[in-house]
């Protein structure tokens, strides 16, 4: 049994709240910031423990922007601080008539889109390029305009809509000739490209398809209905991942150790891998999936290894014919397991050649015999090992 408490860290005053459970997960849903804060920015501080008092952990959320309420300006690729760009993760939520309590969060659930009252998704936003055809959805970098193409993907899921076209709403109206940049906290619609003012809706807990109005006498407006209009507001995710079911913890998991990037050095017999993240320590040390490598701390943002040699995951490695992955992860001396998404791959590179005869070098008039008995045939294939990193 877990207890979760929360507060927000810095220029605010602390405020401790029990997190409510939702659903397999846990929720804190207010969060008060006094009018006479200055500060634009905050982050999240959550303390985990066990029932039995145990500390599990002190978890930190990323920087978050404090908006009070959508900028009136139009605008401007000038002020880019509230603009929203191409591959950004975005929340949307539907209040009717401002009410709080009526609130509806778009989400996913069961590979469905639904509108829930519970609990919140985060989409990656993609700029689509406007003239590909049918099936193909290339993505574009870019702040995002009204009028754009966009693309909605789930980032828990990876769940996508069909492309679609992002509109102002200026009093329950889409206005279909506004390009400016669009910015935190704005109302807008998504018309689906193609067709004939249709836009995403929600009705209760559905998501639907709405057949807008046109204005006979304002060709470039449509009118909406409430469940059309969304507020768009950009957000943040971070996870952390550890795993205590081989370990003895008495020491919190906190903080919890993060691999942003992997740089590669040398090759052949010795190869180096350079681990870069954040909070690294020198109890750490660095596992090709069940492998421990040779580890040597730098800094807390720095970890070396030696890469092992392919040998260590199969004794038939001389005949390997594919590539090998192996998951990297980083291990504390007391057994705690840290995961990552980075993974290691040694990958053969063969070269076959035939048995050739490797000839003495003869002047032009020599009539020196061959001998043919000292001929030495070079290998039929030559092994070597290439290796590359990635993460997922």
């Amino acid at each position: 049994e877990y207890q979760g408490w929360k507060g927000p860290q810095g220029p605010f005053n602390a405020y401790h709240s029990l997190l409510s459970q939702v659903s397999e997960g846990y929720c804190a849903k207010a969060l008060y910031i006094s009018d006479t804060e200055k500060r634009k920015h905050f982050r999240l501080v959550l303390k985990l423990f066990f029932s039995n008092g145990q500390e599990i952990g002190t978890f930190h959320s990323k920087l978050i922007k404090v908006i009070s309420k959508p900028s009136q300006k139009k605008q401007s690729l000038k002020n880019t601080d509230l603009c929203i760009s191409s591959g950004s993760k975005v929340s949307l939520f539907n209040r009717l008539r401002s009410q709080t309590v009526s609130t509806r969060y778009l989400s996913v659930e069961g590979g469905t889109f639904i509108a829930s009252a519970r609990q919140w998704a985060a989409f990656t936003l993609h700029l689509a390029d406007e003239h590909c055809t049918r099936g193909e959805f290339p993505l574009r970098e870019g702040y995002i305009r009204y009028g754009s193409v966009v693309q909605l993907i789930c980032t828990a899921t990876g769940v996508t809509l069909p492309p679609l076209i992002i509109r102002k709403v200026t009093k329950q109206y889409a206005m279909l000739d506004v390009d400016e940049p669009i910015s935190q906290l704005h109302k807008c619609a998504f018309q689906f490209q193609g067709s004939d003012g249709m836009y995403l809706c929600l009705s209760t807990e559905k998501v639907i398809q709405f057949q807008a109005s046109p204005c006979p006498k304002e060709a470039n407006r449509e009118l909406l209905n409430d469940g059309s209009c969304w507020t768009i507001i950009g957000t943040e995710t971070v996870e952390y991942t550890f795993s205590d079911s081989l370990a003895c913890i008495q020491d919190p998991v906190s903080p919890v150790p993060l691999i942003t990037m992997l740089e590669l050095t040398g090759g052949g017999d010795v190869a180096m891998l350079e681990v870069q993240g954040e909070y690294f320590h020198a109890d750490l040390k660095v596992w090709f999936g069940d492998v421990e490598a040779e580890t040597m701390y730098r800094t807390p943002k720095s970890l070396v290894c030696v890469v092992p040699d392919v040998s260590a995951f199969g004794s038939d490695w001389r005949w390997l014919r594919y590539p090998i992955t192996i998951p990297l992860s980083l291990i504390r001396n007391d057994g705690l397991i840290y995961s990552s998404s980075f993974t290691f791959t040694y990958t053969p590179e063969q070269s076959f050649l035939p048995a050739l005869q490797i000839l003495p070098e003869l002047t032009q008039d020599s009539d020196t015999l061959l001998n043919r008995s000292g001929v030495s045939p070079l290998p039929s294939a030559l092994l070597s090992i290439k290796y590359s990193v990635c993460s997922f």
